[in-house]
C-alpha cells in the first residue's frame, strides 16, 4: 500500500467462533466468541485489548463456549467514528441498526 499504509486500518473479523469443549460432532466449531484483528498505520497498535474470562466451567457460556466480552459492533463503531468521522447517529441507525446502546470503543485510532 506504500505511503497510504500510514493512513490505513484493516479489520479482519469473523463471526465463526470456536467452542472450548468438544461438540456433538467431535469438533470445536460453531462457538460463540470470536476474534478481531486490526492492522494498519493509523492504529494505536502494539497491544492486545481483551477481557479474558478463562476456560473454567463457570466462566463458559452454556458450559462450552468462550464468553463474548466485547461487542464487535463497538470495535467497528470506534474505527468508523475515529478514523472516518462517521456520526454516532448514523452508526446506530444506519450502519448497525438498533445498536444505540452500544458505545464505540475509543482509542483505537
Amino acid at each position: 500500500m506504500g505511503d497510504s499504509w500510514k493512513d490505513s486500518v484493516v479489520a479482519v473479523i469473523t463471526e465463526f467462533g470456536r467452542t472450548a469443549r468438544i461438540n456433538g460432532t467431535e469438533g470445536t466449531d460453531h462457538g460463540t466468541a470470536t476474534v478481531a484483528l486490526l492492522i494498519g498505520g493509523a492504529l494505536k497498535g502494539g497491544r492486545v485489548i481483551a477481557d479474558w474470562p478463562g476456560l473454567k466451567e463457570a466462566n463458559l457460556r452454556d458450559g462450552r463456549d468462550l464468553k463474548p466480552t466485547t461487542d464487535l459492533r463497538a470495535v467497528m463503531k470506534g474505527i468508523l467514528k475515529e478514523h472516518l468521522c462517521v456520526d454516532d447517529h448514523l452508526l446506530a441507525q444506519n450502519v448497525f441498526p438498533g445498536s444505540k446502546a452500544i458505545n464505540p470503543l475509543a482509542g483505537l485510532v
